[in-house]
């Protein structure tokens, strides 16, 4: 079997960014570290036009990444990655790269790709450990933190689940501690 054929058979027809079964081909990865059906995937004539020309990308079409970065294929993750970072000034594209989750050598190669040459690097968050803080992820309290502006003592020991990511701070994560939403100092907690 062709790889086209593969692939059209594992994206049952449809484009893997936005699913439309409209004027589709098959779209590979350069230089992809890997198998070469996990570097491609099909697509739509609308998704490559704006893929190849960043100038022509309409953000509101790529709201469909909210699905497509779910994808179990690496060439869609990557795809994915790269456009919502490339649309970043958006504002709702942070949030999904805030949630979405890659390996780090699939994220390594996707940074090598990116369109944007004035991408910076992603600020690397650390636990008082040295381990590197991810979103999503849950911490634990190494001492008491008085929360400022309020009457409220965050106990040691307490586990901070779902943390988010303080973007322009490494040192800086947040969460919630008995339903109010606090920043914490990283030195502060460890990873569970």
């Amino acid at each position: 079997m062709s790889l086209e054929k593969e692939i059209e058979q594992r994206s049952d027809s449809t484009c893997e960014l936005c699913r439309s079964k409209e004027n589709l081909s098959l779209y590979t990865l350069e230089d992809f570290p890997g198998e070469e059906t996990d570097g491609s995937f099909m697509i739509c004539s609308v998704c490559k036009e704006q893929l190849e020309d960043p100038e022509k990308a309409d953000p509101n079409h790529w709201r469909c990444l909210n699905d497509a970065m779910w994808s179990s294929v690496p060439a869609v993750q990557v795809t994915a990655w790269q456009m919502l970072n490339n649309l970043k000034a958006e504002g709702w594209p942070q949030d999904l790269l805030d949630m979405m989750y890659m390996d780090d050598e699939l994220k390594s190669y996707a940074r090598r790709g990116l369109k944007n040459e004035e991408a910076t690097p992603e600020a690397v968050h650390r636990d008082s450990n040295g381990a590197v803080i991810e979103a999503g992820d849950t911490v634990v309290l190494t001492k008491d933190l008085n929360v400022k502006g309020s009457s409220l003592t965050a106990k040691r020991g307490t586990a901070v689940r779902r943390v988010s990511l303080v973007h322009d701070n490494p040192e800086q994560i947040e969460g919630k501690v008995e339903s109010q939403q606090i920043v914490i100092l990283t030195k502060f907690v460890k990873k569970v």
